[in-house]
Parts: C-alpha cells; sequence; structure tokens
C-alpha cells in the first residue's frame, strides 16, 4: 500500500486547509485510516482515525471541533479538514492506513504516507 498526503501549506491562523491522502496498491476500503501530525522537536502525535466505512471517528481533545476526518472509498482518499487554524498546529502531517483496527496508536499502523508540511502563522 502506497499513501501520497497533499494539501498542506501556509496559512494564516484562523483559516482551513483540507489535507488529503491517496491510497493506491491495497484495498482502501478495507483499511483503518489515520491522520498523525510532528512538530520539530516533538513527538509525533495522534490527530484523528476513521474506521473502514466511515462510520466511526475519533479525534484527539486539541482538534476536536476544528478538525474533521472523512473519506471516500471510490476515490480511494482520505480527507482532514482542519478550520480555525492555529499556530501550534504547525508540524509534518502524516496519514498512515491500519489493517486491523481503529487506533489512536501510531504503532497499530502498517503504511505511512510521505506527510505534508502545514505552517500556520501567528
Amino acid at each position: 500500500v502506497q499513501l501520497q498526503a497533499s494539501g498542506g501549506g501556509l496559512v494564516q491562523a484562523g483559516g482551513s486547509l483540507r489535507l488529503s491522502c491517496a491510497s493506491s496498491g491495497g484495498t482502501f476500503s478495507s483499511y483503518y485510516m489515520g491522520w498523525f501530525r510532528q512538530a520539530p522537536g516533538k513527538e509525533r502525535e495522534f490527530v484523528a482515525s476513521i474506521s473502514w466505512n466511515g462510520h466511526i471517528t475519533y479525534a484527539a481533545n486539541f482538534v476536536k471541533g476544528r478538525f474533521t476526518i472523512s473519506r471516500d472509498n471510490a476515490k480511494n482518499t482520505v480527507y482532514l479538514q482542519m478550520n480555525s487554524l492555529k499556530p501550534e498546529d504547525t508540524a509534518v502531517y502524516y496519514c498512515a492506513a491500519d489493517s486491523t483496527q481503529i487506533s489512536a496508536r501510531d504503532k497499530k499502523y502498517d503504511y505511512w504516507g510521505q506527510g505534508t508540511q502545514v505552517t500556520v502563522s501567528s
């Protein structure tokens, strides 16, 4: 499975971005998908995850009400809509796929994309 994240960029505080993660080489609709992020000097942290059919989602407390994870199995793509962005959201955002369960634990994920940089200016 190959994952390609895109959609990052530079945005002012309060702005929005939508990240996309396109999957190829596997049965996307059978995978649980997650978004993680890593800021400079910090450990990678969980952002949000979604079940294979999109019916179940989890999100970290710090993004609830601002970020929304969704997926389109017909397009083999998972999205992260990010609104009301803050400077502390600045990080490299990674998408990941897990073949067994929805999870907030990065070690559970089998496949990772290359990351896309999100920079939020104050």
